[in-house]
């Protein structure tokens, strides 16, 4: 089974490049659902979340307040590692297990979405990297206009995260993502092909 993480900035673009994939047939993860998951209501990630930042990060349904709490993680370096200190172990362990799920069924080619892939050493777990790369003024204008962030939230949001420019050293293939949407799932899907054609050669 060939294994795809697919990485980059906040609105650089990854989740469009998971769906068009997952319309093109490849089962796909996202970090996103994850993130939802480990979190619900009942889960031993949420007990903790609250145990860390307080009863007022969950609303009225018992549902953790997002926005309550990223306001208060990307204002303050040691709650965000905090945050991610819980959340990171319980979103791989479930991210592996689907893993191991899918290479039972014996799919050939699976993708991954991993925010933070090199920052927390999951490169080494997949056999190839990819990086979706947007400008900082394009994902800024995304923030804004598409997720309803004000723009001085959305800059406190991209501070935290690493350069691009070292990230694109890193990883083995990149999408830029500086056009439009049709632009970025026409590059997907070009992408997507050269994965294909790598797992033919490979099976020789």
């Amino acid at each position: 089974m060939l294994s795809v993480a697919v990485t980059g900035n906040i609105a650089s673009g990854k989740s469009t490049v998971l769906k068009t994939w997952a319309r093109a047939g490849v089962p796909v993860i996202s970090a996103d659902d994850l993130s939802r998951e480990v979190v619900e209501p009942g889960t031993d990630g949420l007990r903790e979340v609250a145990r860390a930042f307080g009863e007022d990060v969950l609303g009225p349904d018992g549902q953790l307040d997002r926005g309550r709490l990223r306001d208060r993680v990307f204002r303050d370096e040691d709650a965000r590692r905090k945050l991610e200190s819980i959340l990171h172990p319980r979103i791989r362990d479930r991210r592996e297990e689907w893993m191991r799920e899918q290479r039972r069924r014996g799919v050939e080619l699976v993708a991954a979405e991993i925010p933070l892939l090199f920052e927390t050493g999951h490169a080494h777990g997949v056999d190839v990297t990819v990086l979706v790369d947007a400008p900082p003024a394009v994902r800024l204008e995304r923030l804004v206009r598409l997720r309803g962030l004000d723009a001085e939230e959305a800059v406190r949001i991209m501070s935290t995260q690493a350069d691009a420019r070292a990230t694109r050293a890193m990883a083995d293939l990149m999408i830029p993502n500086d056009g439009t949407p049709a632009e970025l799932e026409q590059r997907a899907l070009e992408l997507l092909a050269r994965l294909k054609a790598r797992l033919l050669l490979e099976r020789g």
